[in-house]
């Protein structure tokens, strides 16, 4: 009788039965966590984007390299990337003769090199202009991707990046 009257009272409430108590930890439903939001993709390269000229960057362009793209650096800076069929080590020994110094090895894996350029001023600059050279030919990759469909070469064993010169 005491049921009954107990399974009224609880019907009259509108709370359903659960049951007996669990210990705690045990039979909980998992926690759902919703996944994190996909990460922003890189810009994609500007098709209509012209390549920029050495009066621009303020250093050389590797003979025969391609035009990839250029983003923002930030404080009125760019990178400009570009691609190359020629080694690590010829761009490097490239650089060294027309820039006129020695650089620096920065990673030996994978390889990258750096060439500063100018002044850097923190006040106005968010990085110091230079060339890096960057071996993306390595053991675990076949090189850069060519962001152009169909383009030639379909990889680049060698990225250049160009922090240019401000006037």
């Amino acid at each position: 009788m005491f049921a009954a009257l107990l399974a009224v009272a609880i019907l009259a409430t509108g709370q359903a039965t659960q049951g007996p108590p669990r210990p705690p930890g045990q039979g909980q439903p998992p926690r759902v966590t919703p996944p994190p939001a996909p990460a922003p993709a890189a810009p994609a390269p500007n098709p209509a984007e012209t390549a920029p000229t050495e009066v621009t960057l303020g250093v050389p362009i590797y003979p025969g390299s391609q035009f990839i793209a250029s983003y923002n650096a930030g404080r009125g800076q760019r990178y400009y990337i570009f691609g190359s069929s020629a080694t690590f080590v010829d761009l490097v020994t490239y650089y060294r003769n027309a820039l006129k110094q020695k650089g620096e090895l920065v990673y030996e894996v994978p390889a990258t090199h750096e060439f500063d350029v100018g002044k850097f001023d923190e006040d106005r600059m968010a990085f110091p202009p230079g060339v890096v050279i960057k071996d993306y030919q390595t053991d675990v990759s076949q090189g850069y991707p060519n962001p152009k469909p169909g383009a030639q070469p379909a990889r680049f064993p060698t990225i250049i990046q160009i922090v240019a010169v401000p006037k």
